[in-house]
């Protein structure tokens, strides 16, 4: 079974504890969901502000995101792997800092939407190194279970932050966003710099050169385990991505809630939320695989009855918002266990890995919630349509990583939690 493991680095005392250790790599990695999601109730105004006549290319704030963190992702690793944790998250979290500062003032959409890929590339190295500072302290069911705490306290920020830029928007305009989010920024920033212990033991610091970065490369792409899970959670975070882009569209133009935008938007983040804090109660007992196969598999089955409902007619407010709980509830079951899977066997080069999985999560990711999100056509469809798809591709794949056989305890061929 998937039995807890510490890797060395867990058994050395660090100057915070747990808590304090879990609530700050959880702030880390908020960062990203607070740079989508408290900007989703302005996007209306920012298209209207500077002259975006098609209303699907407002979702482009969101993407120059996407792809600049996707794309800054595969140096961090290397970086972090060489020069420890701490240093290139203090340089990522300045670049964000100072970008979304300068989105505030942004003469155009253009311009804007260069100043959001600089913030997402350095909101980079908070995916990497939030990661690999865990998997630096634990190993197994632990990091699992440490994820999901992570993850619980993460989706807090989707919760209260829609409600947090709609306020924004009622006092002031969309600029203030971008000047609330640097803010927050760089609170973290100086939380990180005055108690973030640096986590990585010098023994295992690699060189930085192409050499060691493809070997650690190819160690990542080629680990059957590892691929698969990464290439899964692609898929699968397609999905939310698709919808983040769509959300103010389903729910204002479709629905037509209005300001009762983020307390929907609340509600679903809070689903999540509660799927993420069983998880780390049941994890230890169950296992990281038996609960995220059952959870992608309940997905599936969500999402084809959603998507054919939409199919004959307008799926009503309450029926939609049923279902997309359901889905969404078992997506926090899924996200934090794949991650972890796909880490287990990497932990020597955790920040490599990281970055690896990370580029290919946020690209591909990325890509498909894109491809959902531009298919909008003024109903629900397009949505449910690829959150069907998308769980069958991620359970196929899931297949071959585990040779055919879902609900195993542990990897074939190796013993759990090593």
């Amino acid at each position: 079974m998937d039995q807890p493991v510490a890797s060395p680095a867990q058994d050395k005392a660090l100057s915070i504890g747990k808590w304090e250790f879990i609530a700050l790599a959880a702030a880390v990695m908020s960062l990203n969901a607070l740079a989508i999601d408290i900007m989703l109730p302005g996007l209306q105004q920012i298209g209207a502000s500077l002259g975006v006549e098609n209303e699907n290319h407002r979702q482009y704030v969101i993407s120059a995101y996407f792809l600049g963190m996707g794309l800054a992702l595969l140096p961090y690793g290397p970086l972090s792997d060489r020069y420890g944790r701490r240093k290139p998250l203090l340089f990522g979290l300045t670049v964000y800092v100072i970008a979304a500062f300068a989105a505030a003032f942004s003469p155009n959409f253009e311009t804007l939407l260069a100043l959001r890929f600089i913030q997402g590339a350095g909101a980079a190295s908070t995916r990497v190194i939030a990661v690999s500072i865990v998997r630096d302290r634990f190993g197994g069911r632990a990091m699992a279970e440490v994820m999901s705490l992570i993850f619980m306290t993460f989706m807090v920020v989707p919760v209260i932050a829609p409600s947090i830029g709609q306020l924004m928007m009622l006092f002031a305009n969309w600029h203030f966003i971008f000047t609330g989010m640097g803010l927050l920024g760089a609170a973290v920033l100086v939380w990180v710099a005055l108690r973030l212990p640096e986590t990585m033991h010098p023994e295992d610091r690699r060189p930085f050169t192409l050499t060691s970065i493809g070997k650690a490369f190819r160690v990542v792409l080629t680990n059957r385990t590892s691929i698969s899970y990464t290439l899964a959670s692609a898929i699968m975070f397609g999905a939310l991505f698709g919808f983040i882009n769509s959300a103010q569209q389903i729910y204002i133009d479709i629905y037509g809630l209005g300001v009762w935008f983020p307390l929907v938007f609340a509600g679903i983040a809070s689903m999540m939320a509660l799927s993420s804090f069983l998880n780390s109660r049941l994890v230890m007992k169950l296992g990281m695989r038996r609960l995220s196969h059952a959870a992608i598999l309940g997905f599936m089955v969500v999402s084809l009855i959603w998507f054919l409902w939409s199919l004959s007619g307008p799926v009503p407010l309450a029926a939609f918002i049923a279902l997309f709980a359901a889905a969404m509830f078992q997506f926090g079951w899924i996200g934090s266990n794949f991650n972890s899977i796909a880490m287990e066997p990497l932990g020597h080069l955790a920040g490599s890995a990281s970055s690896v999985q990370g580029f290919i999560q946020t690209i591909g990711g990325g890509i498909i919630g894109v491809l959902i999100g531009q298919s909008f056509d003024g109903t629900t469809t397009p949505l449910a349509a690829g959150y069907a798809g998308v769980a069958a591709i991620g359970i196929l794949i899931v297949l071959v990583g585990e040779k055919g056989r879902l609900f195993r305890s542990h990897a074939p061929g190796h013993k759990d939690g090593h």
